[in-house]
């Protein structure tokens, strides 16, 4: 029987370290390729470790496209769009889990619809919208459209409804506001599930591509992710500066993981647990 326990610790090892290795490959082979020369590269078959290690790859980077506008762009929009949804999903979930008023099923249930459609089917009608209010090329259409998602009302509520219902009623009855109930009972208990929601927008924010690309041409609201594409040329690309770039984009997120991988975890198990 313990021969037998053993081995099955050891198998669900095994699995699990080829699993990390599985996961962990792509961020080596980037490290790995953002410290060769280009004509390394492309070699065939390709190099475990450069043969020539190129560090001023990553001196390069900051060299040749303005990366240090395009990194303080990508953290305004990311702070402004987390910071919103965490405001206004967070309001909009609280009134659609504690509050009585007619349709409210119905205004979720349309909320969480438009989880169903990509986001591209609506690219062309909104992009003629920021165009109507001139908002185009602004820090506005970076960050206000992007202030508030199906997703994070659907997450916020699943935590504000796992919340016994009784602390609604008794501050109800003790006279306190729905702002009151909201901002100094509600939130404070679910820290964990805004964590989670923080982590999401800003990992999102931070590597979104799409939307930044339709709606901005200016060089000064340039983002990250639109440097990066910058080293892909018509004819030639340059991997190593373009894996120097992603390492130096991805510093950031791997910090703010590191800090908040508790609550993160916490949030994701805590998720659903009443609907």
């Amino acid at each position: 029987m313990k021969k037998k326990i053993q081995w099955n610790k050891i198998a669900v090892h095994i699995t699990l370290i080829i699993g990390a290795l599985i996961v962990i490959l792509p961020f080596y082979w980037m490290v790995v390729t953002s410290l060769k020369t280009n004509a390394e590269t492309m070699m065939i078959p390709p190099t475990l470790i450069p043969e020539n290690w190129q560090f001023s790859n990553y001196i390069d980077v900051m060299k040749q496209f303005d990366f240090g506008t395009a990194y303080l762009n990508t953290a305004i929009v990311t702070v402004a769009r987390t910071l919103g949804q965490l405001l206004f999903c967070s309001m909009a979930a609280f009134a659609i889990a504690t509050m009585r008023f007619p349709g409210r099923n119905v205004i979720f249930i349309m909320m969480i619809s438009v989880l169903m459609f990509p986001p591209e089917m609506f690219m062309i009608p909104v992009y003629n919208l920021m165009n109507t209010i001139n908002w185009l090329d602004t820090y506005y259409v970076l960050t206000v459209p992007i202030m508030a998602s199906g997703f994070g009302i659907f997450l916020l509520r699943q935590f504000f409804m796992s919340l016994p219902r009784d602390l609604f009623e008794a501050a109800r009855m003790d006279g306190c506001s729905y702002f009151r109930i909201y901002w100094s009972i509600y939130m404070p208990l679910t820290i964990p599930g805004l964590v989670s929601l923080g982590i999401f927008v800003a990992v999102a924010s931070w590597n979104d591509f799409l939307w930044p690309l339709i709606m901005t041409s200016s060089q000064d609201l340039q983002v990250v992710s639109i440097a990066i594409a910058s080293f892909v040329g018509e004819h030639n690309t340059n991997y190593a500066l373009m894996m120097a770039g992603s390492v130096i984009s991805i510093l950031p997120l791997v910090l703010l993981y590191l800090f908040l991988q508790r609550y993160f975890i916490e949030g994701i198990a805590l998720t659903g647990v009443k609907g």
